[in-house]
C-alpha cells in the first residue's frame, strides 16, 4: 500500500471498516457514520433484520433462527456480501444517491499493516459494491497517526500503538512512512475473554461478553491499582440460574495480564528492529496509544512501566484512525518535499 496525498485529495469518503465498528467519513461532512459492524441476519430468508447499535443490542438475545453476524475478523473483510449490505444500511439512502451521481466517486479504506493481497482485494470489491469507481488503500498506522496529530512526514521518529478488538498493531514512523511494524493478534476481544474465562474458572459464572464493562470500570475507577470490588451478574454453570458475584481488581489484573504481555512483547520487537536514533528520539516523544481498546484499565502504566518511555493516549483514540483519513481526503496534511540535488 503505498500513500499519494494528491490522489486521496481526490476521494469523497474516507472508511475505517473494523471488527467492532464500522466508520465512515464523508468529505466537507465530517463523521456520518459511526456504529458497531454487526448486522442481525433471519436466515431462514437471509434477510437484514438490524444492523449496528440495533443488532449490537440484539447479540446473544434472539432466537435460533435470527443471528447477529459479524463481516470483518482481525481487520479483515470475511463476507463481503454482508460487508456490502451492512455498509449500505449504514450509509443510508440519500448519501448513496448522491454517490451514483458522480460517476468517477472515489473512497479511501484503512487496513491493517501487512495486509495480504486477499485482504486488500476483499475491501476493494466490498467499496466498488457500493459505487466506488476507485478504491484508494492506506495503512490504518499511517491514519491514526495522522489523527492523533503525530507529524508523520517529519524525520524524527514517532511510535503508535493502534488497539483493536481483534489485533495490536505497532509501528515506528518517519518522513511518512514505517520504519519498523509488528502486528499482535491481541486486541480488546482478547481482553475480555480472559475476564469471562476467569469468572468461569473461578467463580463458575458464565458472563456474556457485554457483562466484562463493569470489571473494566471498577479498574479504571481505581487507576488501574490492585484495589476494590464489584458485582457482576451471570448465569451459574450448575445450576442455571442467575447469579451475580464479587470480583476484586486484583484478581481482574491478574487475569488479563498475560494479553498485555503479548503486546509489550509486539512493541519490544518493534524498537530492537530501530535504528538507534530513531530510538533516541522516542525516548523523549515517548509512545501514543490509538484505537478503540487504548483505553483498557492497566494498558499504559504497563508499558511505560516496561519502556521507561513516556505514554500518551490519544484525545479520541477510538476514531483517530478515520479522522486521520478524513484530514487526508480534506487536503489537511501537507507532505515534507525533498527535492533531489542537483549533480
Amino acid at each position: 500500500m503505498t500513500i499519494s496525498l494528491a490522489q486521496l485529495r481526490r476521494c469523497s469518503a474516507a472508511v475505517d471498516l473494523g471488527a467492532a465498528r464500522t466508520r465512515v467519513y464523508v468529505k466537507n461532512q465530517g463523521l456520518v457514520v459511526d456504529e458497531p459492524t454487526a448486522a442481525a441476519v433471519n436466515i431462514r430468508t437471509g434477510a437484514v433484520l438490524a444492523v449496528g447499535d440495533q443488532a449490537e443490542l440484539m447479540d446473544g438475545r434472539t432466537p435460533d433462527y435470527i443471528r447477529v453476524v459479524r463481516p470483518v475478523s482481525g481487520g479483515t473483510i470475511v463476507d463481503i456480501d454482508m460487508a456490502q449490505r451492512l455498509l449500505r444500511h449504514l450509509v443510508g439512502e440519500k448519501l448513496r444517491k448522491s454517490w451514483r451521481r458522480r460517476p468517477s466517486m472515489r473512497a479511501a479504506v484503512c487496513l491493517p499493516y501487512g495486509s495480504q493481497p486477499l485482504s486488500q482485494r476483499a475491501a476493494v470489491e466490498t467499496l466498488t459494491g457500493l459505487g466506488a469507481r476507485h478504491v484508494e488503500l492506506v495503512d490504518t498506522l499511517i491514519a491514526a497517526a495522522v489523527g492523533c496529530g503525530l507529524p508523520v512526514e517529519h524525520p524524527e521518529a514517532t511510535m503508535i500503538v493502534v488497539c483493536g478488538a481483534g489485533t495490536t498493531q505497532v509501528a515506528v514512523l518517519s518522513l511518512g512512512s514505517i520504519v519498523a511494524a509488528e502486528t499482535v493478534p491481541v486486541g480488546g476481544n482478547a481482553i475480555d475473554h480472559a475476564v469471562i474465562q476467569h469468572l468461569r474458572l473461578h467463580h463458575e459464572l458464565m458472563l456474556a461478553g457485554q457483562g466484562a464493562r463493569p470489571l473494566h470500570l471498577l479498574l479504571s475507577h481505581t487507576g488501574g491499582l490492585a484495589t476494590g470490588s464489584t458485582e457482576v451478574h451471570g448465569r451459574d454453570m450448575h445450576s442455571g440460574q442467575a447469579r451475580s458475584v464479587f470480583v476484586d481488581a486484583e484478581r481482574v489484573r491478574h487475569a488479563i495480564a498475560t494479553p498485555l504481555t503479548s503486546i509489550l512483547d509486539g512493541i519490544g520487537a518493534v524498537l530492537r528492529r530501530c535504528p538507534p536514533d530513531l530510538v533516541a528520539d522516542l525516548g523523549e516523544r515517548g509512545i501514543m496509544l490509538a484505537g478503540g481498546s487504548a483505553l483498557i484499565p492497566g494498558l499504559e502504566p504497563m508499558i511505560q512501566q516496561a519502556t521507561t518511555m513516556p505514554v500518551h493516549i490519544a484525545d479520541c483514540p477510538s476514531t483517530c484512525a478515520v479522522q486521520g483519513l478524513g484530514a487526508m481526503i480534506e487536503g489537511k496534511v501537507k507532505p515534507l518535499h525533498l527535492d533531489p540535488m542537483a549533480p
